[in-house]
């Protein structure tokens, strides 16, 4: 893991002051691509702009700290997906980021939505998504949780456990419904991503195991219940991956799996579900494949697979998530004070503090993710200088941009813009120190408006009795 240090990640830097893979730029004001989604630039003045909204005007209408999503380029991705990946199912996974207005969107691009818990599930219902276009993930799915989604006719249950298949049995039997419902393999496969997000290795709490045999038995299990419809396998091996080497072993597992039940049952299995975790571009150093590889890569590992296996007909579903939201998003922080901090050997770094932080983003802090930002409500002409861009949360690895190259001038009152910040930002955010979530902003056109208001400090006093 980057960034180790006895006393804690904050303090590992005295011996590199920064990572080797970032690189001082040599136009302070330039905009890597590979970063922004592509409605955003620079006006005359050096203001950021997104889909031809000036950052200062989205700042004065909607506050800082604020997520800006654009609207046309998340269509566009899901449409993408859909597109590259013919007959297959696509699933929106949303716990990227998911809202009512984000859920209509999904169902007008033809996906499926991929939910976590009876409250994302809750959403989804409450934006009139599909019930069985739904795939419901989890664990620990609750009792209430499991009776919501039997209820509402739930398209695919995947189920983690020997307890939540028999929680399912009973709510079916009681409701006189069957379930269809693919059941969640450990294929052993480590990702080559972070530890907290890597999920496909033995020793977590997904799925089960191939080792020993728990898979086969959790299938059979399935098979034999009179309330459940087996449909499949499902996989995930983890997040944050750039290539499709990992998704090739996993396929490989999987299906040696399926093959086994078809010996050992008579029964073929029709679905496949590879998950998802595919790799977007925070920094410079992340070099996620384009659309169109991905797809390749994929065609041709199942290909491979069908072959050796003897599946010919397989239903084949991936669950993308980050890879939608993500690059059609940034984060707007203000500054509020600007400090130079002297470093081992002579070196320096300036710290900017902003009004958000770890609250609004734990990414940094929980799995030392990293982040670009630019100086976004003008251009400079000064040089740059090595930064951190910090939260103002009372914790010293409130961090949000760990290493950036930001112009010597800025000062309080500037905006910061941080690509790609939305992607599960919103999702984990906390009222840490008590502040208040922020908004996220959709920008469409001339159109700019609330997909979900500012959370206030009212809101937060009327949940404390007190």
């Amino acid at each position: 893991m980057p960034h180790t240090h006895v006393a804690g990640a904050i303090h590992a830097d005295a011996i590199a002051t920064s990572p080797q893979w970032l690189v001082r730029p040599d136009d302070t004001n330039a905009l890597n691509p590979a970063l922004w989604p592509t409605a955003v630039a620079r006006s005359a003045g050096g203001e950021l702009t997104v889909a031809g909204h000036g950052v200062t005007e989205l700042a004065r209408d909607f506050g800082t700290p604020a997520y800006i999503l654009d609207e046309t380029q998340f269509r566009a991705a899901a449409q993408a997906f859909q597109a590259a990946f013919p007959g297959w199912h696509i699933y929106y996974a949303g716990k990227a980021f998911l809202c009512k207005g984000v859920a209509r969107w999904v169902d007008a691009a033809g996906l499926g939505l991929d939910v976590c818990s009876g409250n994302e599930l809750a959403v989804a219902l409450a934006a009139g998504f599909p019930a069985d276009r739904i795939g419901f993930h989890g664990n620990n799915k609750s009792a209430a949780e499991l009776r919501l989604a039997l209820a509402a006719g739930v398209g695919r249950i995947i189920v983690d456990s020997l307890d939540e298949i028999e929680r399912i049995e009973a709510l079916a039997e009681e409701l006189g419904t069957l379930v269809t419902v693919l059941v969640r393999v450990t294929t052993g496969v480590e990702a080559h991503t972070h530890e907290y997000i890597a999920t496909a290795h033995e020793d977590q709490k997904f799925g089960f195991s191939i080792l020993g045999g728990h898979a086969l038995m959790a299938l059979v299990r399935c098979q034999t219940s009179p309330w459940l419809t087996l449909a499949g396998i499902h996989s995930h091996i983890g997040s944050q991956i750039f290539d499709t080497a990992a998704f090739e072993v996993a396929a490989n597992r999987t299906m040696r799996v399926m093959a086994q039940f078809r010996d050992a049952t008579g029964t073929t299995l029709e679905e496949l579900n590879l998950g998802g975790g595919f790799g977007i571009a925070y920094t410079v150093a992340d070099q996620p494949a384009p659309l169109a590889d991905l797809a390749a890569g994929f065609h041709q590992i199942i290909e491979q697979v069908r072959r050796a296996f003897d599946f010919p007909e397989l239903q084949l579903s991936l669950e993308p998530g980050r890879s939608i939201v993500g690059p059609a998003s940034l984060a707007l922080y203000e500054v509020g004070t600007v400090k130079v901090v002297e470093l081992d050997g002579g070196a320096q770094r300036v710290y900017v503090s902003v009004d958000g932080g770890m609250s609004d983003n734990i990414r940094p802090a929980l799995y030392a993710a990293e982040y670009s930002a630019v100086l976004a409500n003008r251009s400079s002409s000064e040089t740059t200088v090595l930064c951190r861009v910090v939260g103002k949360h009372c914790e010293g690895g409130d961090i949000l941009v760990r290493d950036v190259f930001l112009p010597a001038d800025i000062a309080p009152g500037d905006l910061i813009a941080v690509p790609g910040a939305l992607a599960y930002a919103r999702s984990m955010a906390s009222n840490y120190n008590h502040l208040t979530k922020p908004p996220v902003v959709a920008v469409a056109g001339e159109n700019a408006y609330p997909l979900v208001r500012r959370e206030t400090l009212a809101d937060l006093l009327a949940l404390d009795v007190g």
